[in-house]
């Protein structure tokens, strides 16, 4: 808090209905190192659904004081801050600027992109966009994103669908732009959903809530996953009338469910932890299926495919809080200073189960570390990215070779750790392993994945992963980025291709390290 507010001077007590005083000249430069957070707190006050009365009755300060901070016109003091940590339980880097780091890392992606802006729009422009107007900002971000939907299913409908062929584009100037055609123009739905988790940061509070109730009520928790698995099965039958069969003849395919005859048909060749993880999938259905329809209309998708899709995300992420619920699974995630290890021991479930569910421990009121989670394969595809911090991964433009989340496909089951640097000079500590879907059957294809847990510096210490580190000494972090097509590092060994918002300099009687 003291970070966040710098040098305050002394406190300022307001009491109700009245009026603070005007700071005086003198004061000025002391009130322009305090922030002013007005669209943060209208944020805060529209998610907690409370009139702009009400929040200053709570807070017990005038409604004209109140008003003057939602408008800008005076900045947040300490007292205040303190105020409202207390009664709304929030951390007090809700209104730091650092929150805002996302959403204008978005909106440099979307001017960065040629068939929008032939020339990327000035960071400090966008900085001040994204701080006096976020819900425009926003809107901005939305709406592009929509665009490149729109403009990839058109070239889908009126160019040959040919793998890797290069499709040209009109822009909204006129311009001709080429463009790769292939599998990407197909994985809008997945693109909704990602965006749908992601906006959120990754915690949904009344599906987290309400599963966790429902692990109270039918004593789930840290037991033996057999207990678990035995428990949920019970309630499938108890309370739904539905019948679990163990099968090993389903192939690949993992569980299947039968509204009809009220039969949950589940391979008997997967470890208990996934079938007790398919179990309480369809539990969601059954217990929240009212509220995840509810959550899916609010997301307004595009397709019944993107639907579909974020109702199946919406039921995973019951299942894992069911599994896992949270404030049991927060303290033994505390307790153990996030060792993942421990972690799979004391719950009986996988290393992606327990990563996923760290990275949405994001609960106002008892946040864990703010983790990004991701999922890659061999050949840089992200099928999944959560994240709960600041971190922004580009929708384009490929992923880093240098990120060690790559490397550990050389070393698999290991877990490896890396102090990495972004372009913005924010440092992170990421945690990588290698994760298998193991195959059902001799002659089945299996499936191997590199799962990543980051988290800014700052919270490294609160981990096991930080032992050993010298964390004040960011010297040696390896510098990555989102991609070569978005990332500013001229000297770059691994550098693909140049950026594009950079002019292509050659010089046919120089060499250097970078091939461009």
């Amino acid at each position: 808090m003291n970070i966040l507010m710098g040098t305050m001077g002394k406190r300022i007590e307001h009491t109700q209905g009245t009026e603070p005083a005007a700071s005086p000249a003198g004061n000025t430069e002391r009130n322009a190192e305090r922030p002013f957070v007005g669209s943060r707190l209208r944020q805060l006050r529209k998610e907690r659904g409370i009139s702009q009365a009400r929040l200053a009755e709570i807070l017990d300060l005038s409604a004209s004081y109140v008003n003057q901070i939602e408008h800008d016109g005076r900045p947040l003091t300490t007292a205040v801050l303190e105020r409202i940590t207390a009664a709304f339980g929030i951390d007090p880097t809700f209104f730091a600027d650092q929150d805002s780091t996302r959403l204008l890392a978005e909106i440099q992606d979307v001017t960065l992109d040629p068939e929008i802006s032939p020339t990327p729009a000035d960071v400090t422009e966008l900085a001040a966009l994204v701080k006096n107007h976020p819900d425009l900002a926003r809107a901005f971000v939305d709406l592009h994103s929509r665009y490149r939907n729109v403009s990839d299913t058109l070239s889908l409908l009126t160019e040959e669908r040919v793998q890797g062929s290069a499709i040209l584009s009109i822009t909204p100037k006129g311009e001709l732009f080429g463009r790769a055609s292939g599998p990407e123009a197909f994985s809008m739905p997945h693109d909704e959903v990602r965006d749908f988790f992601y906006a959120r940061q990754n915690y949904i509070d009344v599906l987290d809530v309400a599963a966790e109730k429902l692990a109270s009520k039918i004593n789930i928790g840290a037991n033996q996953i057999h207990h678990t698995e035995q428990i949920i099965a019970e309630r499938l039958q108890q309370v739904h009338q539905v019948q679990v069969i163990y099968s090993r003849d389903l192939g690949d395919t993992q569980h299947k469910f039968d509204p009809q005859k009220k039969t949950l048909h589940v391979s008997s060749k997967m470890r208990p932890g996934q079938i007790a993880f398919r179990l309480a999938t369809e539990l969601a259905y059954l217990e929240a299926g009212t509220t995840i329809d509810s959550l899916v209309e609010l997301g307004h998708f595009q397709s019944e495919e993107s639907r579909a899709l974020a109702r199946r995300g919406l039921a995973s992420y019951y299942a894992a809080a069911l599994l896992l619920p949270y404030r049991q699974f927060h303290s033994s995630a505390e307790e153990s200073r996030y060792d993942l290890e421990f972690l799979m021991r004391e719950y009986g479930v996988g290393y992606e189960t327990v990563c996923h569910r760290l990275s949405s421990l994001q609960r106002p009121s008892l946040r864990g570390v703010p983790w990004t989670f991701v999922r890659v394969d061999r050949a840089g595809n992200m099928s999944k990215r959560q994240s709960a911090t600041g971190l922004h991964l580009s929708n384009s433009g490929g992923t880093c070779p240098l990120w060690n989340v790559y490397e550990t496909f050389s070393y698999p089951g290991k877990i490896m750790r890396q102090i990495a640097q972004m372009p913005d000079g924010r440092t992170y500590l990421w945690i990588a392993r290698t994760v298998n879907h193991h195959r059902a059957a001799w002659g089945q294809p299996g499936k191997m994945f590199a799962i990543g847990l980051g988290c800014e510096l700052r919270h490294a210490d609160r981990t096991v992963y930080s032992d050993g580190l010298d964390l004040k000494d960011t010297s040696a972090a390896v510098p990555i980025g989102s991609g070569c097509r978005l990332c500013p590092r001229d000297n770059c060994p691994q550098r693909a291709f140049p950026p594009i918002h950079h002019s292509l300099e050659i010089d046919p009687h120089r060499s250097s390290v970078s091939p461009y």
